[in-house]
């Protein structure tokens, strides 16, 4: 069987997004959750500042600062340090489950702030999806592992605004600038924690450095230029349900990488999480009049419903 540039593009997009949660674990055996978000979003800034001159990137217009600054934190600064502290005590697989409830998130924000009338897909959808998060949360039985989890869940809470803030951005703007903006923007809300981050650098053991690097270079640049290759020439439906895949992926190079297994109960919750989210996003109206060249969703995160951006592993 053969395939072409596009669903390669879309294959690689997967296993990267998906291969950052095992990372980060290897990653906080020498960095504190702080140091290690500033290390990740640090590398990606500085190679997508290399090639944004080369993709076409164009400079952000001053009215549109604001914006960005909010979504720069919220999907960037706010979901690195979040999903990082939470992954010190929870699973690489287990917060790539968690972190799939982001569209069930959005559309719930969506009809909150927007106006959009809840359906019965979306009130079942989100609350099905919601269920399954928090069966996870619970499912270690300790105090520790259970705020660890909560935690991955703000991250993914951060993550739903982002998605819900860049929608005005994508008027104007292509998904890749977007995400372009949003990571020099949450790099720079980061930078207080550069002198910890760099002295930690220097103590790491190698692979917990590599590990660092590999997130920054790879999921969190490369992933957005090659999703942005892919969903250039699909639609957002055919793009998006690929990334169904992700947790799935998550699972089994967390098994092979870490020798991470899943208890019955989180792979229980992470199916119902699911169902949740695949509902939703399955029944979802679908608008007319998104950007020809889609969002690109931050790296770490899952499909969202909705028009403008979708979600899997910012």
């Amino acid at each position: 069987m053969t395939f072409d540039k596009t669903s390669l593009a879309l294959a690689a997009t997967v296993l990267l997004w998906a291969s950052a949660f095992p990372a980060i674990r290897v990653a906080l055996d020498g960095y504190g959750p702080a140091a290690l978000s500033f290390v990740r979003l640090a590398s990606a800034s500085l190679v997508l500042l290399l090639v944004a001159p080369f993709l076409g990137v164009r400079r952000a217009r001053r009215a549109d600062l604001p914006r960005i600054l909010v979504v720069g934190a919220c999907g960037m600064s706010a979901y690195q340090l979040l999903l990082n502290w939470g992954e010190t005590r929870v699973p690489a697989g287990t917060a790539s489950l968690i972190v799939a409830s982001v569209p069930a998130i959005s559309a719930l924000l969506a009809v909150a702030f927007l106006g959009e009338r809840p359906t019965w897909h979306t009130v079942a959808g989100s609350a099905t999806a919601l269920a399954g998060c928090a069966l996870i949360a619970l499912a270690g039985g300790e105090a520790g592992y259970t705020a660890a989890a909560w935690a991955v869940m703000g991250a993914a809470v951060v993550q739903a605004v982002y998605h819900f803030a860049i929608k005005p951005l994508l008027r104007h703007c292509t998904g890749l600038e977007v995400a372009c903006y949003a990571m020099w923007a949450g790099t720079a809300l980061l930078l207080p924690l550069a002198p910890g981050a760099l002295g930690e650098l220097v103590r790491a053991p190698a692979d917990a450095t590599v590990a660092a690097l590999y997130l920054g270079l790879l999921p969190s640049a490369a992933g957005f230029v090659v999703w942005g290759y892919a969903v250039a020439r699909l639609t957002v439906t055919a793009a998006t349900a690929a990334l169904y895949l992700a947790p799935g992926v998550a699972l089994v190079v967390a098994y092979l990488w870490l020798g991470e297994t899943p208890t019955p109960v989180e792979v229980v919750g992470g199916i119902v999480a699911l169902a949740g989210v695949v509902l939703l996003g399955r029944t979802a109206p679908r608008k007319r009049g998104a950007p020809k060249r889609c969002a690109a969703p931050t790296d770490d995160v899952t499909p969202a419903t909705g028009t403008a951006s979708p979600a899997r592993p910012r």
